[in-house]
């Protein structure tokens, strides 16, 4: 009798498990549905840090643009600039404070960062994370995303769609940060030019060249 228990109990978590699975691809496929839409995403942003407390650590503002396959560009206005510049084959950070500009390899790991979702590839996320979604109400979803590899630069990610429109980012690293990205001045599908993804800096800026 204990036996058949065990087998019973077994059995149900074999069930159980392939049920959370078929979720969990079907939660990855409907996210990566709603991310195919976007052929260009542009907005304002206010980015909130807060630590493992809860205090608030960080505040800045500024505007992204992202357009597929692969373009990307971020500006931080505030408190200090800083701009990022993705091509798909590689990614630029300048800071004009330093007059400095790094130039990394775009690899596995930096393709996989949050905000770049919005111009790389998306056809296979399940493989990638570990994805779960939650509706609130006939417009609201939820998807919470959890890497599977043990090298990710997060722990994990949450994206909030209105109307099919991604309106927040919310993201939990290793240091127990909390980092909060709320969008405005939202605009999806407007023509962007390939030019407003590359990044104008003065000569005699330093140009480091990074590890991949």
């Amino acid at each position: 009798m204990i036996a058949k228990h065990i087998w019973v109990w077994g059995l149900a978590m074999v069930v159980s498990a392939t049920a959370a699975m078929a979720q969990d691809n079907a939660s990855a496929e409907q996210l990566a549905d709603e991310l195919r839409n976007y052929r260009t995403y542009q907005a304002d942003f206010v980015q909130t840090v807060t630590d493992a407390q809860g205090n608030k650590v960080q505040e800045s503002r500024g505007k992204l643009k992202a357009k597929r396959p692969g373009l990307f560009y971020w500006e931080t206005s505030e408190p200090m600039s800083q701009y990022i510049v993705a091509d798909g084959k590689k990614v630029e950070v300048y800071d004009p404070d330093l007059e400095q500009v790094t130039v990394h390899p775009l690899d596995e790991q930096i393709a996989s960062t949050p905000a770049l979702l919005l111009s790389g590839e998306v056809d296979n996320l399940q493989e990638t994370y570990q994805v779960r979604s939650r509706s609130f109400g006939d417009k609201t979803m939820e998807y919470t995303l959890e890497p599977r590899s043990e090298d990710s630069l997060f722990l994990s990610l949450t994206m909030t769609f209105y109307s099919g429109e991604l309106q927040e980012m919310r993201l939990n690293d290793s240091l127990d940060q909390r980092s909060v990205l709320r969008f405005d001045n939202i605009e999806i599908n407007e023509d962007i030019p390939d030019s407003k993804f590359e990044l104008d800096y003065p000569e005699g800026v330093d140009v480091i060249q990074g590890n991949g």
